[in-house]
């Protein structure tokens, strides 16, 4: 069984409950911290979906050096 942590914040009003969650599920899962599956499930989206906003926030979905990759694609 996985724990879990409630938060509360109290927020500015420039700022939504929505858009900061999923502000901390990207700078969370960038910096390594949670998979992609939790991350897109604190932010409240499929993983299909978090894709694409990682993409948005021009975070990498895979992690590979130049050389790796270039083993793995066989070149």
């Amino acid at each position: 069984m996985q724990n879990t942590v409630d938060l509360r914040l109290d927020l500015p009003s420039n700022l939504s409950k929505d858009e900061v969650q999923t502000f901390l599920a990207v700078k969370l899962y960038e910096s390594g911290r949670v998979s992609l599956g939790q991350a897109a499930k604190l932010a409240g989206y499929s993983k299909r979906s978090f894709i694409e906003i990682l993409g948005h926030h021009k975070v990498a979905i895979f992690d590979y050096s130049p050389d790796e990759l270039r083993e793995e694609l066989g070149l």
